[in-house]
């Protein structure tokens, strides 16, 4: 008898399927410089986890948030998703060929004038061996998909803009806070995870 496929495989391909069939929107912001993130998954004992960066003091934009690896397309990029695979490697040191690319999210705008499109991935092998490089990152965050689909960890990010308060979804993760644009593509993806069977369902894969 085969045996069934382990957990994090059965994950993966619901997760690829469910991409499949999404339709990514596109920011109709003119002008904006294009660029490109990975929202990196992988299976460890406690389950799914998602890697997040904090961003160094160094860097030109969003200095000290929490970002998804990632940034601008260079002229030699073959794609959008070449350009997530290689700031990748560049950033956090996971090589494009250990990356199982699932899918693609909603394309954002940043205030910093990027057009995001962000990928979903999958690490193909777990344990791994993460190498930031320091004067882009300045720490990983190893955080748990359950718990960033945990309401109890949601927080409202209260900002302005045109003259108007609006609350933005943002999520909490031990004295950090996922927001902007980053909690705007993590709530993209948390809610393609609730399409998941029942089993998955909740955000939680």
């Amino acid at each position: 008898m085969t045996p069934p496929p382990a957990i994090g495989t059965a994950i993966r391909e619901q997760l690829r399927e469910a991409l499949a069939a999404y339709e990514p929107g596109r920011s109709d912001r003119l002008g904006a410089k294009p660029a490109a993130v990975l929202l990196l998954l992988y299976e460890r004992a406690d389950g799914v986890h998602c890697l997040f960066q904090q961003r160094s003091q160094q860097v030109e934009h969003h200095k000290g948030q929490i970002s998804f690896p990632g940034g601008a397309r260079d002229a030699g990029d073959a794609s959008a998703a070449a350009t997530a695979l290689r700031e990748t490697h560049e950033e956090v040191g996971v090589a494009p060929a250990d990356v199982d690319l699932l899918g693609e999210l909603d394309e954002i705008w940043t205030i910093s004038d990027f057009r995001v499109r962000p990928f979903v991935g999958w690490l193909r092998d777990w344990p791994y061996r993460f190498r930031h490089a320091p004067r882009e990152v300045a720490a990983l965050l190893e955080v748990p998909v359950a718990h960033l689909a945990d309401p109890a960890n949601f927080a409202d990010d209260v900002r302005e803009i045109d003259g108007r308060r609006v609350a933005l979804p943002s999520y909490r993760w031990g004295d950090h806070l996922i927001w902007g644009a980053t909690a705007r593509i993590l709530t993209n993806f948390l809610d393609v995870c609730r399409t998941l069977p029942p089993r998955h369902a909740g955000g939680a894969p």
